[in-house]
């Protein structure tokens, strides 16, 4: 329906707002908040760690994740911590999520200035329990997806009894951040001419070539998208 009189098309913010908690302490250049950057780098993984407080403790654990729009799925049992506690939170269980991808292992000529060559996000939030069916069963398929792109499509979807067995949490990215270092070592100038060697050594994610199942049917072949690099 074409716009008339005032009315204006309104456009989604092409980045995070900054909060108290998403700007860091240190090194605050490294810090960014666009979503391009964001998304990019969730992306690209699907291993996250999910941060909370149980009984006054915090509590970290590793888990799948998948990004869809402006929110990132978590999978785990029914019976986890953390899929308990959300679906009993009121408004939501506070969580803090993060995703980390190391690229290269910084050396330099003193022991003070080794460093990493990293990207990461940090996301800030109220976690809720999917409990729509259909947008649990697109979760699913999210998750699966993120971890190797085409798969949800080539394999049986999750029966009733599975779904049941199964839990999903959902995390709006509103309060999000982005942190990355790159380039080489930042020595003093008084160690330039030390006898030591310094750089990068880069470090590639990638996959070996696949093992095929013991038992995989006869004429099952190797899908497409497991021969992509």
């Amino acid at each position: 329906m074409p716009e008339t009189g005032t009315q204006q098309a309104t456009t989604p913010p092409a980045a995070y707002t900054p909060t108290d908690r998403t700007v860091p302490s240190r090194s605050r250049e490294r810090a960014a908040y666009d979503h391009e950057t964001v998304h990019a780098i969730l992306d690209e993984g699907y291993v996250c760690h999910l941060g909370f407080v149980r009984d006054g403790a915090p509590v970290v654990l590793p888990t799948l994740y998948a990004r869809v729009g402006d929110r990132l799925y978590v999978h785990g049992s029914t019976g986890s911590r953390p899929l308990r506690m959300t679906g009993k939170a009121e408004p939501g269980l506070p969580v803090c999520l993060t995703v980390t991808h190391v690229d290269g292992v910084v050396l330099a000529r003193s022991a003070f200035h080794h460093s990493m060559n990293y990207r990461s996000v940090v996301v800030h939030g109220l976690a809720h329990q999917v409990t729509d069916p259909e947008e649990k069963r697109q979760a699913l398929d999210a998750l699966v997806d993120q971890v190797v792109a085409g798969r949800s499509a080539d394999s049986r979807p999750a029966d009733a009894k599975e779904l049941a067995a199964t839990a999903v949490i959902r995390l709006d990215l509103d309060e999000v951040s982005a942190k990355a270092r790159t380039g080489g070592p930042n020595d003093e100038p008084e160690d330039m001419t030390l006898p030591h060697w310094a750089g990068v050594l880069p470090l590639r994610k990638g996959y070996e070539a696949a093992v095929p199942a013991a038992d995989l049917a006869p004429g099952v072949e190797l899908p497409g998208y497991l021969t992509q690099p």
